[in-house]
């Protein structure tokens, strides 16, 4: 099983690179053959095309909108809608990028995001101190998710 994680974010908006920052910790450290950790930025369009490479599980890693407390991880899976909508180039952000894949000629594989609370999105760099100290549980998810995933495949 082939999976992918994918940090996106913004590193000039503060939290908005949480994405990223849990991706580059991630790709430091160990990962099995099977699985490629890239910190995408705001290259959604990047990603989509890559997810043409036939993934079998996305993990995207992202900020979530101020809507909870900040530092705050949630886990969920995305169940899209089919839709052939060609990307905007323009509208980098993930989901609009994600939602035109099956224009590309490909399709979303089995998708989870691990996404954060933020604290703070304004222009600046540096994670919030909640934010950051979110990072090395994110990184601990992820890596309990893909655990799950090879015991689910059987490969664990």
């Amino acid at each position: 099983m082939r999976v992918l994680i994918a940090g996106v974010g913004n590193l000039f908006l503060r939290d908005d690179a949480f994405g990223t920052e849990v991706v580059r910790r991630l790709a430091a450290g160990d990962l099995p053959p099977h699985v490629r950790a890239v910190d995408y930025g705001i290259r959604s369009t990047h990603l989509a095309y890559d997810l043409l490479d036939g993934w079998d599980v996305l993990v995207l890693v992202d900020a979530l909108p101020d809507r909870g407390e900040p530092g705050a991880l949630r886990t969920l899976e995305v169940h899209p809608e089919p839709n052939n909508v060609l990307p905007d180039a323009h509208g980098m952000d993930p989901g609009s990028v994600l939602a035109g894949l099956g224009s590309l000629g490909g399709r979303l594989p089995r998708t989870v995001v691990v996404g954060c609370q933020v604290a703070d999105v304004s222009e600046g760099i540096g994670l919030s101190a909640p934010v950051a100290g979110a990072v090395d549980r994110a990184v601990t998810t992820v890596r309990d998710l893909l655990d799950a995933l090879s015991v689910d495949a059987g490969t664990g």
